[in-house]
């Protein structure tokens, strides 16, 4: 081969591996340890279709703690109506609506000190955004003007934010 028919070979292969991405990483033994476990309390089988869960322990920036687990059959799920989620995922699909959730679980609690919070809109635009959360369940005002991210959502909205970005 000569060296325009190399040079040729390597701008082919060098083409192959920049379209082909970065390599999975190596998977070593115990990196999936959830898994396994969840595996082995609801196998994937032909009489069984495995489960789902999702499970965290987290400290949140203004220090409190949580813990949570939850998990589904995988029949549960395809026989609900997924439908039934669409306003959840609604309250969460606005940039603004993930900015005060962040802001509250980092301890601005009230009212007055979300709509002090730059570029979030109007106070208006705020107590529209704040009933959106409250309705779809992802806030509760334990005291009148008082948001908090109920204990059994943290983990929940930390996963679905996890959802988000490549696994790694």
């Amino acid at each position: 081969m000569d060296l325009e028919e190399r040079v040729a070979e390597l701008e082919r292969r060098m083409a192959e591996l920049e379209t082909a991405g970065p390599a999975a990483p190596a998977v070593r033994e115990g990196d999936f340890w959830a898994l396994e476990a969840l595996k082995d309390r609801h196998p994937v089988t032909q009489e069984a279709d495995g489960a789902v869960l999702f499970t965290g322990a987290v400290r949140v920036p203004t220090g409190h703690r949580y813990e949570w687990q939850h998990g589904l059959l995988t029949e549960t799920l395809f026989d609900n109506d997924w439908s039934e989620a669409a306003e959840s995922f609604a309250a969460l699909g606005h940039p603004v609506r993930l900015r005060l959730l962040r802001e509250i679980l980092g301890g601005l609690r009230t009212a007055a000190e979300l709509t002090a919070l730059p570029d979030v809109g109007t106070t208006g635009q705020i107590y529209h955004h704040l009933r959106q959360l409250t309705g779809a369940g992802w806030l509760h005002t334990p005291q009148r003007g008082r948001y908090e991210v109920p204990a059994g959502r943290v983990v929940p909205l930390l996963v679905v934010l996890t959802t988000t970005r490549p696994a790694s």
